[in-house]
């Protein structure tokens, strides 16, 4: 089914809204008349797709999450078998997708302003190692979860980094970055 275009631009600019008025104040301080006046609409489109504040908080949510899992997937999504050696810096788009919503992670990175928010990109992240790339790991010396956890981790490190720098780096520099790091093969002696 599709939806119409004047829902999701209302959706939209309503998501907007509330990302400009969370990096001004508290999300709790945040009212439905600011949001709907920054969006400029009024409130029954608001009423017409959520109930309060927090359900449009609970969508934009997803609709990162969502677009979150599409981009870690990328470098994968239509292989039978995914060849890490393979693996491209171009293919890398997480971090496409991190600029894409760089108003949204500065605010969470910066200013917590979702408490916990990090921890569950961290464990979605876990998740889809787990499931999509851990499946057939052979390793008997590493557990196929401490792994997945420390990758995932390491990804959003880089994230938070990232942000916290201000986005100095283009998305295809963090993304030959990580491709340079997950390629090292011998420890760097330590002088």
């Amino acid at each position: 089914m599709a939806i119409d275009r004047r829902v999701s631009k209302s959706k939209h600019a309503l998501k907007q809204a509330l990302i400009i008025l969370m990096n001004k104040k508290t999300f709790k301080n945040i009212t439905i008349s600011e949001i709907v006046e920054l969006a400029d609409l009024n409130r029954g489109p608001f009423y017409k797709h959520y109930q309060d504040k927090e359900d449009l908080l609970n969508d934009l949510i997803q609709d990162v999450l969502s677009d979150l899992t599409e981009s870690y997937r990328a470098p994968y999504k239509n292989q039978p078998t995914f060849y890490f050696d393979h693996l491209t810096a171009s293919a890398i788009k997480i971090f496409d997708h991190v600029a894409k919503y760089s108003n949204f992670y500065t605010i969470v990175i910066n200013d917590d302003a979702l408490p916990g928010f990090l921890n569950k990109i961290g464990e979605l992240l876990k998740e889809l190692a787990i499931k999509d790339l851990m499946k057939d790991f052979t390793d008997l010396n590493i557990d196929p979860k401490l792994m997945a956890s420390y990758q995932s981790y390491a990804i959003l490190g880089l994230i938070i980094e990232w942000v916290k720098g201000g986005f100095i780096y283009t998305p295809s520099y963090m993304a030959t970055q990580l491709l340079n790091i997950l390629t090292i093969e011998k420890p760097h002696k330590i002088k």
